[in-house]
């Protein structure tokens, strides 16, 4: 991912990243769950953010582990010099699990042949791996199921510990419907939940952590928060689902804004077909800029018609199809000069649309909006410094 720590030159575009909103919604988020550890979730570039700048970020405000999807994820912050905890769960067979366990990452265990694949890794590099054994409390992804697998799995564990071959640091689970309020799969996960701990715990198995919430119960769930809470998207500022609440409510400040530079205005007359398929013809003579953002950036197609942006002050609406390099907004006959900056998204406070308004425009959540944003558009580090 191209970074920059300022803008030196005019850019395209940009996606300016406020680590400052990062370090407050960290300790935001610890409010949140005063009685537990943090674990700052940087998986996908820490949600189109950047990965390294974000787990930094998220250290010096008070989280104590990272988190990433892959182990390739977890690998690189170890190469890039981040400390401390640092947790990974999407495995498939072969992994590197020799360079996971050289690096004292945390490694997720869902099944036999995960178990059997990291004990042979350990035995190879001679140290134990850190292990932590998620369980499938109705999530129906990853995961082992209750009953004999759970038993099974424990046990096989149990036995590699006794051997010195490995550390089970944590069991843990993942929610289904967090972010929906009063769903009754909340409380039959926690039971759950609740029942394959004790049973671990009962075997003799001796966690560090024990952790299922998410951002959504990190933010209303106190009964999940365990030992340690899991913030993915809530550390970004974004709330992860607007029945919840906006961000504001939570004490959050979105951390990405989007922008771009216009590369045209021009004058155009009235039943002038825009972008490709003419699904926008213009109702009469207007102005037309165009911004040099498409969906080979991440913009979305879905948003076709429909995407907010402010341009000197105000909202318009993309006109017509969101191309693979650029798109159109009608500027109505106002006449801002080429290279006048077009915002997308960020915190909304300054009159420009959000991220959220943008998942409604394209039929999708804020997740998606963030994390999709490419690698052409440089990611410019503002406030890097720790508040005063």
């Amino acid at each position: 991912m191209s970074e920059r720590t300022a803008p030196t030159a005019p850019l395209r575009a940009r996606a300016e990243i406020d680590l400052a909103a990062l370090r407050a919604n960290v300790r935001a988020l610890r409010a949140h769950a005063p009685g537990a550890a943090v674990m700052a979730v940087v998986k996908s570039e820490a949600y189109g953010h950047g990965a390294v700048p974000c787990a930094r970020a998220a250290l010096a405000a008070g989280a104590s582990w990272l988190g990433t999807a892959t182990p390739e994820e977890a690998l690189a912050l170890r190469a890039a010099g981040l400390p401390g905890r640092i947790m990974c769960w999407l495995w498939t067979p072969g992994g590197p699990w020799r360079e996971a366990i050289d690096a004292e990452l945390d490694v997720s265990v869902s099944g036999m042949w995960a178990l059997e694949e990291v004990v042979e890794a350990a035995r190879g590099a001679g140290r134990p791996a850190r292990v932590q054994l998620k369980a499938d409390t109705g999530l129906g992804r990853n995961g082992c199921q209750p009953g004999d697998d759970w038993a099974a799995l424990v046990d096989a564990a149990l036995r590699a510990e006794a051997e010195g071959l490995l550390r089970v640091t944590g069991l843990w689970s993942h929610f289904a419907c967090a972010d929906e309020p009063g769903h009754p799969s909340i409380a039959a996960q926690l039971a759950v939940f609740r029942d394959m701990v004790a049973h671990a715990e009962g075997r003799g198995v001796r966690p560090e952590v024990r952790h299922i919430a998410n951002s959504p119960a990190t933010l209303t769930l106190p009964e999940s928060h365990f030992d340690l809470v899991r913030t993915g998207i809530a550390t970004y500022g974004i709330s992860p689902s607007p029945e919840l609440g906006t961000p504001a409510d939570f004490g959050l400040r979105p951390v990405m804004t989007l922008s771009a530079s216009l590369a045209l205005v021009k004058h155009v007359p009235g039943g002038h077909g825009v972008s490709y398929g003419h699904r926008y013809v213009t109702p009469g003579p207007t102005t037309l800029g165009l911004v040099p953002l498409g969906y080979a950036d991440g913009i979305p197609r879905h948003a076709s018609s429909a995407g907010p942006v402010l341009v000197e002050g105000k909202w318009r609406t993309i006109a017509g199809r969101v191309a693979m390099d650029q798109f159109v907004v009608d500027l109505g006959g106002d006449e801002p000069a080429a290279g006048t900056r077009a915002v997308l998204f960020g915190p909304g406070d300054r009159g420009e649309p959000t991220a959220e308004d943008w998942a409604q425009a394209a039929g999708t959540i804020a997740y998606e909006i963030v994390t999709r944003i490419g690698t052409r558009v440089p990611r410019v580090y503002v406030n890097e410094g720790q508040d005063g």
